[in-house]
């Protein structure tokens, strides 16, 4: 019985405590609305936890969004449970901060819980993410490069964050919904293949079933042995980082030579940058190039230190507020992180874009006007570009005076430079206008910035 398994499954993952108060985050679907309808049951029969429910309305789906609160809030009331609402402006916060929809719903998601939290005394909160969904979030991450830990799925626990419904399959929720007469809404959105998650749902994994009609249950297994494998070394990476890092002050010294010659050394590095200090794939690739090559004092970055090598060493540090941050992109470079942000470079044909529904978190250049290598830096006063449409050239502290950007965000402004010294992009706000798109234009540079 499904209620059985997901005591058992709380249980035995350590989810919660006896004195937890679980904030539930319900969307309306069938995932969140048999998650609400679990937890309600097990409090009724008096050996649960006193919950309340959040709902979001990313104001993207106009009545289909409204539709859905109405349902979760009537479903809430149907268990005498606290309903909490909140609507955004999902757009609006894309267009001020350059995150992806995606990123912007999440961060606004996650601060609002945690407000709820601080205000209500709540100690965890629950999200209904199933079996499925960390089997394509294996995928997900295997298609865009990762290392062995995003191949773990989804972690039940993380933080106050708690993921109970991971022991269950998409259709046994649905099952369980149709049996016991739980209300649910299909968001629409989840039969589009826009997103690479539903590509993977929709296409690729129908597919595998068709080869293993056990795919599924392989999978999960997969996962799980991949997930204890992940944790082994985990434990063997922290007795490593002890023998091998010491600290100097504010900076962090990776003393190579240390690292035991029966280990793989590029792994070692890999896992001590990435788990310790938040380093992406492309700096560690970086970092480790440099070291074969035995250069010195050479930057990479992460979102909050900076790392170089000095004769055999890593050395880490917090990125100082008068850091540049600079980033040097070659020709072959697809992704770069610099800031709070993850910058992403594409060819592609001219006769797939449409440059009148281009965002400014997107870069669409004429290719052939580069000069390699280039490179993403903070602004500089002096600094000086011209604006696509206009034809003078103009400081870039005041067009970000004119665009009315905040002391904050003007601190974490980068450009694009191409290496003869001409600004190419204000990233995330405005290209130079000598690098439009043209009819004369035939290789194309995209370049899109996701917040993270």
């Amino acid at each position: 019985m499904l209620t059985d398994r997901f005591i058992q499954y709380t249980q035995e993952n350590d989810l919660l405590n006896p004195g937890d108060r679980v904030l539930l985050a319900v969307s309306g679907g069938v995932d969140s609305m048999v998650m609400l309808s679990l937890f309600a049951g097990v409090a009724s029969a008096g050996h649960g936890w006193p919950v309340g429910v959040a709902h979001c309305n990313f104001g993207l789906r106009g009545d289909e969004g409204d539709e859905d609160t109405e349902l979760v809030k009537a479903q809430a009331a149907r268990f005498g449970v606290e309903c909490y609402t909140r609507n955004f402006d999902t757009i609006a916060e894309t267009e001020r901060t350059g995150e992806s929809i995606q990123m912007a719903a999440r961060r606004l998601r996650y601060d609002w819980f945690g407000e709820l939290c601080r205000d209500h005394g709540y100690t965890a909160v629950a999200i209904a993410h199933q079996a499925d969904d960390s089997v394509e979030t294996f995928f997900i991450n295997l298609f865009r490069g990762t290392g062995l830990r995003g191949l773990t799925g989804i972690s039940p626990v993380r933080g106050r964050v708690v993921r109970p419904l991971l022991f269950a399959t998409r259709r046994e929720l649905a099952e369980y919904a149709h049996a016991n007469d739980i209300s649910y809404r299909e968001d629409s959105s989840n039969r589009s293949t826009k997103y690479l998650r539903n590509k993977i749902r929709l296409g690729l994994i129908p597919r595998l079933r068709e080869i293993s009609p056990r795919f599924g249950e392989t999978m999960r297994r997969n996962v799980d042995r991949l997930t204890q494998t992940q944790g082994f070394i985990d434990a063997a990476i922290g007795r490593i980082r002890d023998e091998v890092v010491r600290q100097e002050g504010s900076t962090a010294v990776i003393e190579l030579f240390r690292i035991e010659a029966a280990f793989p050394a590029g792994f070692v590095i890999y896992e001590l940058l990435s788990s310790g200090w938040g380093f992406k794939g492309d700096a560690i690739d970086g970092i480790t190039a440099s070291l074969e090559r035995g250069d010195t004092g050479r930057r990479f970055y992460s979102r909050d230190h900076v790392a170089f090598t000095d004769r055999g060493r890593i050395l880490i540090e917090p990125i100082a507020g008068d850091d540049p941050c600079e980033v040097t992109i070659d020709e072959s470079r697809t992704r770069a992180h610099a800031g709070n942000a993850v910058y992403y470079f594409q060819r592609i044909d001219i006769d797939q874009i449409d440059t009148l529904t281009v965002p400014d978190t997107t870069a669409l250049i004429d290719a052939d006007r580069l000069l390699w290598p280039l490179t993403l830096r903070r602004w500089r006063e002096g600094d000086r570009f011209v604006p696509l449409g206009m034809e003078g050239s103009k400081k870039v502290s005041d067009y970000l005076i004119d665009a009315k950007v905040s002391l904050p965000e003007k601190g974490r402004q980068f450009v694009l430079v191409n290496s003869g010294g001409e600004i190419v992009w204000i990233a995330g706000r405005r290209l130079d206008d000598r690098y439009k798109i043209t009819p004369k234009t035939e290789n194309v540079l995209k370049i899109t910035k996701e917040v993270i």
